[in-house]
């Protein structure tokens, strides 16, 4: 998931109601759904989180003094891009509404 991906995506920013049955109509199991979002949630949490650490690191400052505060715009407009973006649950959700996530479940490959 990059940038382009977290702009253009249509998850909510706040909070929705969403059909049960068209949560697990995939799975049949409420359970095994939201599973499956869950973890693909952690995913895309871990890679919004390395991206925003890489954007941040360009415009470190280091110094020898604790006490100098450095204020970046640009830093802080990269911060309150990714403060303003769907969270990851919002986007797993998104995902896995539009079949957009692959899943099987080994103990039925069996």
């Amino acid at each position: 998931m990059n940038m382009n991906d977290l702009k253009n995506s249509k998850a909510p920013v706040s909070t929705v109601t969403i059909n049960k049955n068209e949560f697990d109509s995939r799975t049949e199991n409420i359970y095994e759904a939201i599973s499956i979002a869950s973890k693909r949630a952690v995913q895309i949490n871990a890679d919004i989180k390395k991206e925003l650490l890489e954007k941040l690191e360009e415009f470190a400052t280091y110094s020898d003094s604790l006490e100098e505060v450095f204020e970046n715009k640009e830093q802080i407009e990269v911060s309150k891009f990714y403060e303003k973006l769907p969270k990851a649950h919002a986007l797993a959700v998104e995902e896995w509404l539009t079949d957009k996530i692959y899943y099987r479940n080994t103990a039925k490959d069996v």
